[in-house]
């Protein structure tokens, strides 16, 4: 009779414990929230109460985990078994020990002495496949009562963020920390947090090394679908250091020399992955004042020689082209390197100073905001004799602005001395791009930069051609917007006519000549902007012409058009690339040439990031100052001072 009680006992335990197994592997078919497959744990742990079952036989381990293994479940390898047992264990907060792990078997138990647990996995006859052969489901330890899991190893942290790290490479090792936290209950550690990232990366994009070895085939793909392009990869010493890279498709080139103003900025930006380097932009301005980067190159530090070799890659990608073009006009921040390779290669151009760090130069030499206000209406003032009276203004507030002068001379920034057409730039655009690129790029092997870079590019010349399509103006909306305000300026201006193409234009001011036939006003404005002036658009309204037919051809949407009217090609999965294959252009590497990593490696501990602020990039307010009454703040047409 005892004995049949006992048995009837065992059944109704056997009953509940797969009532408590059945709500779990409903829960988990229906993607039910975890409150409520505990919900129905609680339920079923109810039950078994009533039925004198104690309450520690039933484990949330053992209900969660028995849906995912059985008997005669199978995996692919043994290394798939490892990792699902670990992906387990950690989900259920359990930890196991390996037992046995070699070719043909895993063996695996509950690292709680005394728990039953334990999992015996093979491998199948005749077959790569591994089967579960034995399995005991059940837990009677408490399971891990921390937050830390001796199976959330830096793998499993690499497979976890992997989706994150492929759609977000600057996924920070704090965010993952923070994540793992809330998805997993699990704490690892900053160090564990920033291996993971590290592998995770290396698996979806291949290793730094990896890439440099990649570059002299991705040249040659570069040059293949693109063609025209030139691409080029140089290597130093017996162990085929990388020391340069150069890219520029004919896309960009095609629509520099055909339609861009003769304008280029050069820039740099200091890269901070494994082995450092520096990244070197030529760019150009579109007809809407949108940056349009022509050359991309690399180079493994920043020097006199890597700059002197960019410029001499800059004049063969122009080539002839340069005789017939206009006389080029470059701005940079004049660095030694940068002068000295400008005047070699490209002698004839006017190579002006950036504005932004002049300004920024002055700035932080007087640290007087009278003086700097002053300072911007030197830097903007037109004429010669407007130019020296604001230096006059300077020199009774600080006498030490002269020598400052003398060092900064006029000529090479200054708005009435510079002899090259600006078109109203003056500043480096460029600088907060390759910020970004650098920023968004620096955790990306060489190879994968550059085509973030590429699709960045592909993706501005689809979005502005297919805006220059939609454009029905004779003007981009850029240089219509400034003749609008011309065009409304010149109503309060007197017109004199003095024949068919010279015109006297009269205000409470000055007096201003306007050669509509030679498209030059006294004012200087109409020559340095390539836009009429208002003066001109007073001549040119008297005289019933279209003031937006006298504006430079580079402002034109014809001319927009035809900057993007050319396709960068896609450039196939590496996979698909050929291993061998004809030496770059202009002296590069050949496809079988290993090359290495450069020498200049990423010193140990974190680096240092420069804090670029956005506000800085952005060209300060001008200061008005009013004609009648020389007050600074409001103009002439707002003046309310009576005279």
């Amino acid at each position: 009779m005892n004995d049949e009680m006992a048995e009837q006992g065992l059944s109704k335990v056997s009953n509940v414990n797969t009532g408590v197994a059945l709500a779990a592997h409903v829960a988990e078919n229906e993607r039910t929230p975890i409150s409520n497959v505990n919900q129905s744990i609680s339920s079923a742990g109810h039950v078994a109460e009533n039925e004198l079952t104690p309450v520690s036989s039933v484990n949330p381990c053992t209900t969660l985990a028995n849906p995912t293994l059985w008997i005669g479940r199978e995996f692919a390898d043994v290394d798939t078994c490892r990792r699902s047992l670990k992906e387990i264990a950690i989900a259920m907060h359990f930890e196991i020990r390996i037992v046995k792990s070699d070719r043909s078997r895993f063996i695996a138990k509950c690292s709680k002495e005394g728990c039953p647990w334990r999992v015996h996995v093979a491998k199948c006859p005749g077959g790569p496949t591994f089967t579960i052969r034995t399995l005991h489901r059940e837990h009677t330890c408490e399971g891990v009562q921390n937050l830390h899991h001796q199976q959330a190893s830096v793998g499993w942290v690499a497979r976890s963020v992997e989706s994150r790290v492929r759609d977000n490479p600057q996924y920070k090792p704090k965010e993952i920390l923070q994540d793992i936290r809330d998805q997993h209950g699990v704490a690892v550690s900053y160090m564990q947090a920033w291996r993971g990232k590290e592998r995770s990366m290396a698996a979806l994009h291949g290793t730094y090394e990896e890439g440099f070895k990649l570059l002299p085939a991705y040249c040659e793909q570069i040059r293949k679908t693109n063609p025209g392009s030139i691409a080029s990869v140089v290597a130093t010493g017996q162990e085929n250091s990388f020391q340069r890279l150069f890219v520029s498709y004919r896309a960009a080139i095609y629509g520099f020399i055909n339609a861009c103003r003769p304008l280029l900025e050069l820039d740099k930006v200091h890269l901070k992955g494994k082995y450092l380097g520096t990244l070197f932009c030529a760019a150009a301005v579109d007809a809407d004042d949108a940056l349009f980067p022509l050359a991309i190159a690399v180079v493994d530090v920043e020097s006199d020689e890597n700059w002197m070799w960019f410029m001499s890659e800059l004049r063969k990608l122009l080539g002839v082209n340069t005789d017939s073009m206009p006389r080029l006009t470059i701005l940079s921040e004049r660095t030694m390197g940068m002068v000295e390779a400008v005047e070699t290669h490209f002698p004839n151009a006017f190579h002006g100073f950036c504005l932004r760090y002049i300004s920024e130069n002055f700035r932080d030499t007087f640290k007087n905001s009278k003086l700097v206000n002053i300072f911007w209406n030197a830097v903007y003032a037109l004429t010669t004799a407007e130019f020296e009276g604001k230096i006059s203004e300077m020199v009774q507030i600080s006498q030490d602005v002269l020598p400052w002068f003398h060092h900064f001379n006029p000529q090479l920034w200054a708005v009435a001395y510079f002899e090259g057409v600006r078109y109203g730039h003056f500043t480096l655009t460029g600088t907060e791009l390759l910020y970004n690129w650098a920023l968004e790029c620096h955790e990306l092997p060489i190879v994968q930069m550059m085509e973030h870079i590429r699709l960045q590019l592909t993706s501005w010349f689809n979005d502005r051609r297919n805006m220059g399509m939609r454009l029905t103006s004779i003007l981009v909306p850029s240089a219509e917007k400034r003749i609008s305000e011309a065009i409304a300026d010149a109503r309060c201006y007197k017109v004199l006519r003095a024949n068919e193409v010279e015109f006297e234009i009269v205000s409470t001011e000055r007096t201003n000549i306007v050669d509509i036939r030679s498209r030059v006003c006294s004012c200087r404005r109409w020559q340095l902007y390539g836009l009429p002036c208002a003066h001109a658009a007073a001549a040119l309204i008297s005289c019933g012409q279209n003031c937006h037919l006298f504006a430079e051809h580079c402002f034109t949407v014809h001319s927009y058009r035809e900057t993007y009217s050319q396709m960068i090609y896609p450039i196939p999965d590496k996979s698909l690339w050929n291993e061998a294959g004809e030496g770059a252009e202009g002296g590069g590497a050949k496809v079988d040439i290993t090359i290495r990593p450069p020498k200049t490696r990423r010193p140990p501990g974190r680096p240092k990031k420069k804090v670029l602020r956005i506000e800085s990039l952005k060209r300060p307010k001008r200061i008005v100052q009013c004609g009648r009454c020389h007050m600074l703040g409001h103009s002439q047409k707002k003046c309310t001072l009576p005279m």
